[in-house]
């Protein structure tokens, strides 16, 4: 009883940064054991379908928050915008689940490290943000990155490719559809943002997961549940290294998501990552952490 007690406050004295790259750490394995069930369930259900029931019981496994907190916490104030973002949101998704059965995990983690890139460009774009000749240059290097894990399929034709590009056509759209809930951060709360997307992403690819509908056994439910559980797990450890310590400091940590991909592509199919996707992503990788420390740096001068 007095171990289970002292856990708690060992980790509480390890101080905001360590916590943060801990919580970014346990965030990674979730998204990659996440990743690694979507993938086993492709094999077995269409893309659409997989898709449609993986957002249906991330939305089951908010039941009990939304019972404990009352329906009115998961009330929207912008319901065009929560509309609008969960289209994109579909499509983004969409290319990732199309692309998840033909994809080893760690290239899956690696391309979707360009995120912070995309995201990067969408501010300038859409909302005004200033892009200095730093940040130029770390997008520049983290589309070098890209190409480098992309080589060898390019080398042998678009056609070898079909997976990789459609990841790389899925992580801008994902960093619009990251842009346009920052905005509706300011109005509605994180669990009416993500119960609105389980909702949402699910409604609008219920056509489609009808039109290739395969049947549904039990082993398929259970992984789905584990998919729903490791979806909320890995959001909310996010948000915890994200609340504790600044992005630049956790950044780190996140490569290795990489390192768990790796291991659960292994485990399962016994994929190994290519030496391309080990440097491609360390480029990615290092330019990304780079934006993430120069915003932190904005952020701070802003408040000052």
């Amino acid at each position: 009883m007095s171990a289970a007690l002292e856990s708690p406050n060992r980790i509480e004295s390890l101080g905001p940064t360590m916590r943060g790259l801990l919580w970014m750490a346990l965030s990674g394995l979730c998204f990659a054991l996440l990743n690694g069930a979507s993938r086993v369930l492709t094999e077995d259900l269409h893309s659409w379908q997989v898709q449609c029931l993986r957002y249906f019981f991330g939305g089951l496994v908010m039941l009990p928050l939304i019972l404990r907190a009352g329906a009115a916490a998961f009330r929207t104030n912008h319901l065009s915008l929560q509309i609008w973002r969960n289209v994109v949101h579909t499509v983004g998704t969409g290319f990732w689940f199309l692309a998840l059965p033909m994809v080893p995990l760690a290239e899956v983690t690696a391309i979707g490290f360009t995120g912070p890139i995309f995201m990067t460009l969408g501010a300038m774009l859409f909302l005004g943000e200033v892009v200095r000749w730093r940040r130029w240059l770390a997008i520049g290097l983290g589309f070098l990155g890209v190409t480098i894990v992309l080589w060898p399929k390019l080398s042998l034709g678009v056609g070898a490719s079909v997976g990789s590009l459609l990841l790389l056509a899925a992580a801008p759209v994902s960093a619009a559809s990251f842009l346009m809930a920052k905005v509706l951060t300011r109005r509605d709360s994180p669990e009416a943002i993500v119960f609105w997307q389980c909702l949402l992403v699910s409604l609008f690819t219920l056509p489609a997961a009808l039109w290739f509908w395969q049947p549904v056994e039990w082993r398929h439910i259970a992984i789905l549940v584990f998919v729903g559980a490791m979806g909320s797990s890995g959001h909310y450890a996010l948000n915890r290294a994200l609340k504790v310590a600044e992005v630049s400091a956790v950044q780190p940590a996140r490569f290795l998501e990489l390192v768990w991909a790796a291991l659960v592509g292994f485990v399962i199919w016994t994929d190994l990552p290519s030496a391309w996707t080990v440097a491609g992503a360390a480029v990615i990788f290092g330019a990304t952490t780079y934006i993430a420390r120069r915003e932190a740096i904005a952020e701070r001068a802003t408040r000052r």
